[in-house]
């Protein structure tokens, strides 16, 4: 049984989808915490709703600067340990990690991103990809690196960006793909199925990575 750790920033609507979709696919594992940087974030509500354990790690507490943000990492390290994870998983977790905090968990930390990686890494995806002309849009799920949005990817998600679309359109219809796609992800990790050969990621067993 593995334990996978989730962090959080906000309402967490993916980490709601991997909470349902570990508690009725009879994954091999348990959602052991949900954590988050900010004290009000709403996921945490949810996530005790469902009897799942909380903690708040509040990066305001630490202060600005770079000592800010290790020390600020280091607790956060301290937190998700006590978990004792096999897997960590960010799901709207909007900071920015240090070198020393991804490489603590190399090979069993996941990220998803809106849009198609290596395309728009950073913010504002979906406005960007609307004002570029992109013909379609989507999202990723990546092992995490110490570069900002990059790492191996384990899937895809692609929407078509329509005539008309805005932002928040793009955003919505995204949104509902990576909500099938991110629990496919962390499933696949907790039975074992992903083998990272090189710069890409291997479904051993040929299930299709590819979300439309």
């Amino acid at each position: 049984m593995k334990n996978i750790v989730i962090l959080i920033s906000g309402r967490g609507s993916n980490m709601e989808a991997i909470v349902q979709a570990c508690a009725a696919g009879g994954w091999p594992a348990r959602i052991a915490a949900v954590i988050s940087n900010r004290p009000d974030a709403g996921g945490l509500e949810f996530a005790r709703a469902q009897g799942v354990a909380t903690a708040v790690v509040d990066h305001k507490a630490f202060g600005k600067g770079d000592a800010a943000r290790a020390a600020f990492d280091a607790e956060l390290r301290r937190v998700i340990d006590g978990f004792a994870p096999d897997l960590v998983v960010l799901a709207g977790f909007m900071r920015i990690l240090t070198p020393g905090f991804t490489g603590h968990y190399a090979g069993r930390m996941l990220n998803i991103h809106p849009s198609l990686l290596p395309a728009f890494t950073g913010l504002h995806t979906h406005q960007r990809a609307v004002e570029t002309g992109c013909r379609v849009a989507g999202a990723t799920v990546h092992f995490v690196t110490a570069e900002l949005d990059h790492g191996p990817i384990v899937a895809q998600a692609v929407v078509p960006v329509l005539d008309g679309d805005d932002e928040a359109a793009l955003a919505a219809r995204v949104l509902k793909l990576e909500h099938r796609m991110y629990p496919s992800a962390v499933r696949w990790f907790v039975e074992g199925q992903l083998e990272i050969a090189g710069a890409r990621v291997l479904h051993r067993g040929g299930e299709s990575q590819m979300f439309s």
